[in-house]
């Protein structure tokens, strides 16, 4: 097939090498203009994506909108069986999702109708999922609305969220991959009008630890702001991250360090920090923090 593959972040990246690797004409790659980065944000850095598929010798487009009718003549002339998406991070207008043969396929990271939007991994790990997974929609204009042609399914466990991206990322280039030999073979099926729920963005001030709820939700927040934004408490002035906790037996009110190992006491038992990292540090064990920061038994973080 002619293929229009349009991704941005690295979840995308095994779909558009899978596509690759099964033969398909890979005729275009989208993806969302370089950003500033790299040393004090002075250079501009190409995402993941557009790396890629400039190795594999993809042809890249890194357009601001699709909104503007010369990009949209731009996406029509590539005469495209289909379009693959993949965490674009861009609103695709009626004129492009209508523009490839077989319209514009999504692997999106959830089961749908659960968790439709922007952090559904994130989402699924807060909420305290069992499980999660991997649908290929169809697209339409509505937000995650399309029907699905195919899900796969993953036990979340106590997986971070890096960790079950990856995952995910690799069920889905195996999916996508299924229902392109032979799309027949997987019609859309409409998404059930229960269950809906939404996984809005996340924003920065979750990412601060609310150590009043119990133990169990801190460590889910632990887990689904790993290894970005990360969850973090402060401290003399300095904000720790905290990319890995374990939920231990302690009592005491919430925030308290109880002990010389940083168990911290939450709304209802505690936690213990496995792995930190201090602003402009590496990640450390706990040990390693205390040595050189000193958090004293009692403080209130």
């Amino acid at each position: 097939m002619r293929i229009v593959f349009m991704g941005t972040p690295g979840f995308a990246v095994p779909t558009l090498e899978a596509l690759v690797a099964d033969g398909h004409e890979m005729v275009a790659a989208y993806s969302q203009p370089p950003r500033p980065g790299g040393r004090r944000g002075r250079e501009l850095v190409k995402s993941p994506v557009q790396v890629r598929a400039e190795e594999l010798g993809v042809p890249v487009f890194t357009p601001v909108s699709l909104r503007d009718p010369k990009a949209q003549a731009v996406f029509a002339g590539h005469d495209a069986d289909v379009a693959v998406v993949a965490a674009y991070g861009l609103i695709l207008p009626r004129a492009v999702l209508d523009a490839p043969r077989l319209g514009c396929l999504n692997v999106h990271g959830s089961l749908l109708p659960r968790w439709r939007g922007a952090a559904p991994v994130q989402r699924a790990i807060l909420a305290g999922d069992a499980e999660t997974g991997v649908a290929i929609m169809q697209m339409e204009a509505g937000l995650d609305t399309g029907p699905v042609r195919l899900e796969g399914r993953t036990r979340i466990e106590a997986k971070n969220a890096g960790q079950l991206t990856d995952e995910l990322s690799e069920i889905g280039a195996m999916l996508m991959v299924q229902v392109l030999r032979d799309p027949d073979a997987f019609p859309p099926v409409a998404q059930p009008a229960e269950g809906v729920t939404y996984a809005e963005k996340i924003r920065k001030e979750e990412a601060r630890i609310d150590f009043s709820a119990d133990a169990e939700q801190v460590v889910r927040q632990i887990a689904a702001f790993c290894p970005v934004p990360g969850a973090f408490f402060a401290h003399d002035g300095e904000r720790v991250k905290v990319l890995e906790a374990e939920v231990v037996a302690g009592d005491g009110a919430a925030g308290v360090v109880l002990d010389d190992r940083l168990t911290i006491a939450c709304g209802s038992g505690a936690i213990r920090p496995l792995r930190v990292q201090r602003a402009g540090r590496g990640v450390m064990s706990v040990a390693e923090l205390l040595r050189g920061f000193a958090i004293p038994v009692g403080t209130v973080l």
